[in-house]
């Protein structure tokens, strides 16, 4: 078992660790642009031959220091070349460099290659050549803040070269953000359920013989003549030509039964024959329809009920003038609302403002990268009644100020939300004392967002039914700004009732949402509880548990749905164990822990109050999670009261910890006074709570409070959390 790393367009993550997984990779969690993954020598010529979302899979061979070029050459000259290259053999090597004080990428490459060629003179006295276009060994060298990280590039080329393009256009889409842009519109299912591929503005033919090929199971790489590993001394023969001689059997199945369901049109005669061309040199062309005419003549074609319009519009900032781009897209949404009635249709848009020229509602939106370039892909449902557009009521001076304040919010977080792979998140926290709501969003593993708008109780001067029709304006933008139709936002409100503003009665759907933190799925119910069983200020919190968690026996306390158990379980916690009164959330706990491959005796289930749990228990624990509510009077249990108990809680748990074990303590009542002077004669005490608040919840910093708890009997040097800040 080997470790490796395929990279991939930002914004393709999620979809590629999914893909990998179906092709055998293990333990595949994903990093920025990329996904580390492990598996045997032909799980990666699995990768390098099937996926369609990669841009290369590469092998890491070393990683060490290199503050210098000294360094450099050393850490590269550990290597025995021998093991991977022939003395006559060809090299290249590609090397990128950030935040280092090497900043010459080229360089960086020729002090790389000079340490492998030096080796080899010294030993023999016949040294490799250089061939940077089909070498026989082609290094990938990363380097960042003086980290290098020195890698065989499996692949060779980027795996989106495919091996039929003949000709392109002048702004080509690559094969893999096209794979993932048929993958995000859901192109697999509408062609199982009988449907059609069409695109409107073709060029060469990309989205078409890339969804012919998904259709067809064809293998990304059938057709490609050079890999990476073709000249490596490590490659398997036999092994690569069986997973070929299967790739090419598929094929031939999947091709005889393909349907002649793609269809596709350029205003460019041109173009039209390019992508004629292309479809031959993949083998598809007798399944594609290619005609000449522009994007406003679009239409299904005869007998063709139902299936996907997906297209790639120029942008303006590569062909033709911007100024153009707003006609011609609203050209488009004009063809899709008056046609396309049954159909789904997806458009890669250059940015939101040319997508909003389209005057469609949006089902989805994706950030997508093509190249540099940060695009949006805006996906939809066409139905009947979008046969006219229909004019929004103008919003009130106060819903504007909402909506550009929830535009800003989400410009200003995007980014990092991106960057860190965080789908569930605070958008906004009565940032606007008028609209007294906060807005979650929860993204699922399917791709689409959620919204969860919880009202604050309105001030008494405030008339109900201004309070009222301020909550609508709420959730209407919200709607608008995230492109989340009504039916995906559950509203909680607040009714007036005896004893003041309480909230009202919830649904009771029973609909859970299956959504992913932290590279853990978890289920969540948006409508039938105040809360949606995860709780998104304590992000943080579940990460350092899944740090601390490594061979240590794991107890949670007041567990709710487990969160925090499954959080430590990926960590490598011995086995944990968690504890809550309520028969409900230990189900919905026990169905997280095994939505994420986590059951069995390692992971215990306790329906019990957590005082008597612990006075019955003998067990001793290396780390303790304890998140109590603020008051509960439970028939089943004592009142409990956080402010007044909670020293006799962490007391107990005390008893129960191992000698250099953790109490992770936290709660939400703002109000709260940790009572040090009854836990210091027990515990060095580290207060957490300002590292423990996501960047997103900084406007309610004191959301909670965080405090580590340790015996004094353990020794300093083991406290894990000296010195630690939460990574963010």
């Amino acid at each position: 078992m080997s470790a490796f790393f395929a990279t991939c367009p930002k914004g393709l993550e999620y979809l590629l660790r999914d893909e990998l997984v179906a092709l055998g990779a293990e333990d595949a969690r994903e990093a920025l642009a990329g996904v580390h993954f492990a598996g045997t020598l032909e799980t990666a010529y699995r990768a390098c031959l099937w996926s369609r979302l990669a841009s290369r899979v590469l092998l890491p061979l070393a990683e060490f220091d290199a503050p210098d070029d000294d360094a450099l050459y050393a850490g590269v000259q550990a290597i025995d070349w021998s093991a991977h290259l022939a003395a006559h053999g060809t090299l290249a090597v590609d090397a990128h460099t950030a935040q280092s004080k090497l900043v010459h990428s080229q360089f960086i490459a020729q002090r790389a290659k000079d340490a492998v060629v030096d080796q080899f003179r010294r030993h023999g006295g016949t040294r490799p050549d250089v061939d940077t276009d089909e070498p026989d060994v082609r290094l990938n060298l990363r380097l960042k803040r003086d980290r290098a990280t020195l890698s065989l590039d499996l692949s060779g080329a980027p795996l989106h070269r495919r091996g039929w393009r003949e000709m392109q256009g002048e702004a080509p889409l690559k094969e893999n953000l096209a794979a993932a842009i048929l993958l995000r519109a859901r192109w697999p299912e509408a062609y199982a359920a009988g449907g059609a591929l069409l695109d409107p503005m073709c060029g060469s033919g990309t989205l078409l013989i890339e969804g012919a090929w998904m259709a067809a199971d064809v293998a990304a790489g059938l057709h490609r003549e050079y890999y990476g590993f073709l000249g490596w001394k490590q490659h398997d023969i036999a092994l690569w030509r069986s997973l070929l001689h299967e790739a090419q059997q598929r094929a031939e199945a999947g091709l005889r039964a393909l349907r002649p369901c793609f269809f596709g049109a350029d205003a460019d005669a041109r173009m039209v024959q390019v992508a004629k061309r292309n479809a031959q040199a993949a083998g598809v062309a007798g399944f594609l329809a290619l005609e000449k005419h522009d994007v406003a003549h679009a239409a299904p074609p005869p007998g063709v009920a139902h299936g996907l319009v997906v297209t790639n519009p120029p942008y303006g900032e590569r062909l033709g003038d911007r100024i153009e781009m707003p006609a011609l897209y609203r050209a488009l949404g004009e063809a899709l609302r008056t046609r396309f009635a049954g159909w789904r249709a997806a458009v890669l848009a250059g940015d939101a403002e040319l997508g909003r020229a389209l005057a469609l509602r949006a089902e989805k939106k994706y950030a997508l990268y093509n190249g540099a370039l940060e695009t949006v892909l805006l996906t939809f449902e066409l139905h009947a009644h979008d046969d006219a557009p229909r004019e929004p009521k103008p919003l009130s001076s106060g819903a504007q100020m909402l909506k550009n304040r929830l535009e800003k919010n989400l410009r200003h977080l995007r980014k990092r939300l991106a960057r860190e792979g965080i789908r569930c998140w605070r958008a906004y926290d009565q940032d606007l004392p008028e609209y007294a709501v906060a807005i979650d969003v929860y993204g699922d593993t399917a791709g689409r967002d959620h919204l969860h708008v919880q009202e604050y109780r309105a001030p008494a001067e405030i008339p109900a039914e201004v309070a009222r029709t301020r909550l609508r304006e709420a959730v209407r933008v919200a709607g608008e700004v995230f492109g989340v139709p009504r039916g995906r936002i559950a509203l909680k409100t607040r009714e007036r009732g005896k004893g003041g503003a309480k909230y009202g009665r919830f649904d009771q759907r029973g609909e859970f949402v299956e959504v992913e933190e932290g590279g853990l799925k978890f289920l969540v119910n948006l409508t039938d509880y105040l809360d949606t069983g995860l709780f998104l200020d304590h992000r943080l919190v579940r990460a350092k548990l899944r740090e601390l968690a490594a061979g240590r026996r794991f107890l949670n306390l007041f567990a709710y749905t487990a969160t925090a158990s499954v959080y430590a379980a990926a960590g490598g916690a011995r086995d944990t164990t968690s504890v809550d009164l309520s028969a409900t959330y230990l189900d919905w706990a026990s169905r997280n822990l095994a939505l994420n491959g986590f059951a069995g005796a390692k992971h215990r289930l306790a329906q019990a109050d957590a005082l008597a749990f612990l006075r019955a228990d003998r067990g001793r624990y290396g780390l303790i999670y304890v998140d109590p509510p603020t008051f509960s009077n439970s028939k089943r249990a004592d009142d409990f009261d956080v402010q007044r108990d909670h020293a006799a809680l962490l007391d107990a748990c005390g008893d129960r910890l191992a000698g250099d074990g953790v109490i992770v303590f936290s709660n939400n009542f703002r109000r709260f006074r940790l009572d040090r002077e009854a836990l210091e004669r027990r515990f060095a005490i580290e207060d957490w709570s300002a590292p423990s608040i996501p960047f997103d919840f900084t406007r309610r910093a004191d959301i909670h409070g965080c405090w580590l708890l340790r015996p004094h009997r353990a020794d300093t040097d083991m406290n894990p959390w000296s010195g630690a800040r939460a990574k963010k």
